[in-house]
């Protein structure tokens, strides 16, 4: 065979390289059969169709070398960055390894080189071509977790000492993880603070930074101060430099951080005391009722129909019993009982307009049949002989779903009409709430003759109405979220037009009218003294920040209680740390986020790493605190959300511990029951105070046991008796002010059902949803965190006082999964209502002798013989 100049052929059994053109023998091959003959005439063919590709190659290894040095040069500053100064490993942060993947060289000639000849290159150009594949981050994961162990083992004596008690691994832990963003979630008495200090004291010990430029924010002052001294402290007991490390508030950080970047640090605005400038809002309304009447009629219609007004058509659970008409509902201002809120609507604005109305009266001619009982429309209007009913019909038409037959009823109504000639006026609730409020009812009453007079200053003997003050606390909340989340009209119009809000559109549209006149007032008030409020400090600090006109002086960050941050300090602290390489480390607890009223955003915690980029994870899953009892019931019952972080939180102090005990009282009269809960508190401190005799309880030497008693509301500090033994430290303290806060034992002492029960029924006013953070589906998941607060505050013991028949939601649900251990000191056991698995069913005495009746009545209207 031919190629090029060259023949492999036999000669005389022998195999020979012949030149093509002369044939004469070049090569005598030795030891050659057929088969290697093939495999050489084979190889000879392949050379020659590469010769070509083989050149290229040699001219690819001539360029390649460049290439090589760079990537080895990037490779050396990559083993660079996982030692100090002195070749110890140090930790590797995200930022760093993504600068490293964005200056990693391209080398195309050397990837061109592989990818056609990788059997010439050498192990040093191998290496480089392995490098620039590589994945960095899993890299970086792993030289970490070899350095964490380094950085544990070589700082150990520094762990030991920083704080009075040694640091927990997973404190430690937390402490070395110097990424760019830490999110250490800290369950209930886990040392949060200890990590803190700890880690303001290792960045400067270590040389990461200085004192001057550690930042750490607390959300009031008195934890700011706390935070600062106990860190000077801990630094100066370690001779630490502390030198103008900075502990303060997002607010007074804010105005500072505004002032540095202006020249002229802007004044608080002085009305904003305790109750965060509602009496101002109060003023500001005043003198917008008495220049607009249409002002005055909004703001009165509002306060006085819509404020507590669901915002759908199936509205909220039965609240109140009429006695006399056995009908349990809603109470009206003009103290009927109405079977919805959309009823209530109606009747409130009938009596606030002077119209005379009956409700329910049987209609005239006599209807039942076999399937229906004798007709009661919604309305009657006696001195026009007009008949109303007012259906529960949402935007699309339709009744809710579980309004079984609805539809037909509202058929076979307008059918008995139609056969007996009454007249019939029908509104529904789509068309006033969500449509175009009550201008169709009020023109049909006035074409039939009836005089509106409106007078919100009417007597109102029946359900007590919203009062200016409560109204003008709910503008100051949403204008709060407004401010902080930079809201603007048509920011708010999107929101409520947006698909499936659920907004109802024509009560949100009156609020928001009077809102923005409002707001606008309250804009001019500051502008025209140079003035800030709260939300000013830290959207305009943010905003320095963001556009580059204030610059952060803090190479880290760190913030306490992260999970109550709104979306305002959230967005200063990103402003804070973004786009430099700064460390930041959030300590928080998504457990604990108990401010969603206030601003805060559960969201911060649990979508961390959406919010603030790719981050490293801790958890403190160790209590100092309470007992694992308390702290396996307590997270039990908060995780039942989905929604909420999963933990593990184990107690230092084993397995033990008293059981969470509860107590019910009885009170056949309502307005014995409080007297009856402080009996129950008075005798359960001279319960505590028995066992200190006996030596059941010790106390240290000169010391006193400490208990909490921790009220939903701050009412309930009446339940307090006026003195206890001196041996016990007998505190009140609503739960929300108990947070951060601990004792020896604690006392829930009225966790009932109702309005301002336990968890409350007060419902935030809907058009709050338009401006809040997302709202969580979880039933009362805000206040199912609340109680967790409370239960994990207690040290060594929980007890919780109810009242038979009106137990608590959560206690039934406590009691229906063993979690808590009742005492029956009346003998009754109660169990769960079979009707609704929501209350518990409580012995009652009746005309016809002994029942047991749920004791979610009216809500839940079961009934049951007792046992003989």
């Amino acid at each position: 065979m031919v190629l090029d100049k060259f023949v492999v052929c036999r000669r005389r059994w022998r195999w020979h390289l012949l030149d093509g053109q002369s044939g004469e023998s070049l090569l005598h091959l030795r030891g050659l059969n057929r088969r290697r003959a093939n495999a050489l005439t084979d190889r000879l063919e392949t050379w020659g169709s590469e010769r070509d590709e083989h050149r290229i190659n040699l001219a690819l290894l001539a360029r390649v070398d460049p290439e090589v040095d760079a990537v080895h040069a990037w490779l050396a500053r990559l083993t660079r960055a996982s030692r100090d100064g002195e070749g110890h490993r140090r930790w590797i942060t995200h930022d760093e390894v993504e600068e490293l993947v964005r200056l990693r060289p391209t080398a195309p000639t050397l990837r061109e080189l592989a990818s056609r000849a990788s059997g010439l290159l050498t192990p040093t150009q191998s290496t480089a071509v392995r490098a620039l594949d590589a994945d960095l981050q899993d890299e970086r994961r792993r030289a970490n977790e070899l350095a964490e162990e380094e950085l544990l083992d070589r700082h150990r004596t520094f762990f030991d000492a920083i704080e009075s008690s040694p640091l927990t691994r997973e404190q430690a832990r937390a402490v070395i993880c110097c990424d760019n963003r830490v999110q250490v979630i800290a369950a209930a008495g886990s040392g949060k603070t200890s990590v803190m200090v700890a880690r303001a004291a290792y960045a400067i010990a270590t040389g990461l930074t200085t004192a001057d430029r550690i930042l750490l924010l607390a959300f009031n002052k008195d934890a700011a101060a706390e935070l600062q001294q106990r860190v000077e402290t801990r630094l100066r007991t370690q001779e630490i430099p502390s030198g103008a490390l900075r502990a303060a508030t997002f607010h007074s950080f804010g105005l500072s951080l505004i002032g540095h970047a202006t020249g002229a640090k802007p004044r608080l605005a002085p009305w904003l005391d305790d109750r965060d400038g509602a009496p101002m809002v109060g003023h500001i309304v005043d003198e917008l009722r008495d220049k607009s009447p249409a002002f005055r009629y909004q703001w009165d219609l509002y306060r006085l129909v819509f404020a507590r007004t669901a915002d759908s058509p199936e509205g909220a659970p039965a609240e109140w019993w009429d006695r006399q008409t056995d009908v349990a509902g809603h109470r009206t201002l003009r103290g009927d009982t109405v079977r919805s809120q959309g009823e209530k609507m109606i009747a409130d604005w009938l009596y606030l307009n002077g119209v005379a109305y009956d409700y329910e009266r049987a209609y005239t001619h006599p209807v039942a049949d076999s399937e229906h009982a004798q007709y009661r429309p919604d309305f009657y209007y006696p001195d026009i002989d007009v008949w109303h009913e007012h259906w529960a019909l949402g935007r699309d038409g339709r009744p809710p779903r579980d309004f079984v037959g609805y539809a037909e009823g509202m058929e076979w109504k307008r059918g008995v009409h139609a056969s007996y000639a009454t007249t019939l006026i029908e509104t529904s609730w789509a068309d006033i709430i969500d449509g175009f409020g009550f201008g169709p009812l009020e023109d049909d009453l006035r074409a039939f003759g009836v005089e509106l007079d409106w007078d919100p200053d009417r007597p109102t003997p029946g359900t007590r109405p919203v009062e200016h003050e409560e109204l003008a606390r709910l503008v100051r909340s949403f204008m709060g979220h407004v401010k902080s989340n930079r809201f603007t009209r048509a920011d708010l119009e999107r929101r409520l037009i947006g698909q499936d809000t659920g907004f109802s559109r024509y009560r949100s549209r009156l609020f928001l009218d009077l809102y923005w006149q409002i707001h606008a007032e309250w804009e001019r008030r500051l502008a025209d003294e140079n003035l800030v409020d709260y939300e000013d400090m830290l959207v305009r600090a943010a905003e320095l920040l963001e556009r580059g006109l204030a610059s952060s002086a803090y190479d880290m960050v760190l913030v306490d209680e992260f999970q109550d941050s709104s979306s305002a300090r959230a967005r200063l602290v990103k402003a804070l740390v973004h786009g430099r390489p700064a460390y930041l480390m959030a300590v928080g607890d998504d457990w604990q986020s108990i401010y969603r009223f206030a601003g805060s955003d559960v969201s911060v915690m649990t979508e961390f790493e959406r919010i603030f980029g790719p981050s490293e994870q801790r958890r403190l899953q160790t209590t100092f605190r309470s007992t694992q009892i308390i702290t396996d019931v307590a997270s039990a019952f908060v995780s039942k959300n989905p929604r909420q972080i999963r933990k593990t939180v184990r107690s230092v102090h084993g397995a033990g511990g008293a059981p969470i005990r509860l107590a019910s009282v009885t009170a056949t009269d309502p307005r014995r029951v409080d007297g009856e809960l402080a009996w129950a508190v008075e005798k359960y401190l001279n319960h505590l105070d028995a066992r200190i005799e006996r030596g059941d309880i010790v106390a240290g030497p000169g010391s006193r046991i400490s208990v909490d008693v921790l009220g939903r509301y701050n009412s309930e500090r009446g339940l307090l008796p006026r003195s206890w033994s001196p041996r016990l430290d007998v505190t009140f303290r609503t739960i929300h002010r108990a947070k951060g806060l601990e004792a020896d034992y604690v006392l829930i002492p009225k966790a009932v059902d109702g309005t301002y029960g336990f968890p409350s029924r007060i419902q935030n006013d809907p058009v709050l949803d338009l401006v809040m953070a997302g709202l969580d589906p979880y039933p009362f998941s805000e206040e199912r965190r609340l109680l967790y607060v409370a239960l994990t505050r207690a040290r060594q013991e929980v007890a919780i006082l109810t009242v038979a028949g009106k137990e608590s939601p959560f206690v039934v649900e406590l009691l229906k999964e063993g979690l808590i251990e009742p005492i029956a000191p009346d003998g009754q056991v109660r169990t769960v209502c079979p009707s609704c698995g929501q209350g518990l069913l409580t012995t009652k005495e009746g005309k016809y002798g002994t029942f047991l009746a749920c004791g979610r009545f009216p809500a839940c209207r079961h009934r049951s013989r007792t046992e003989a």
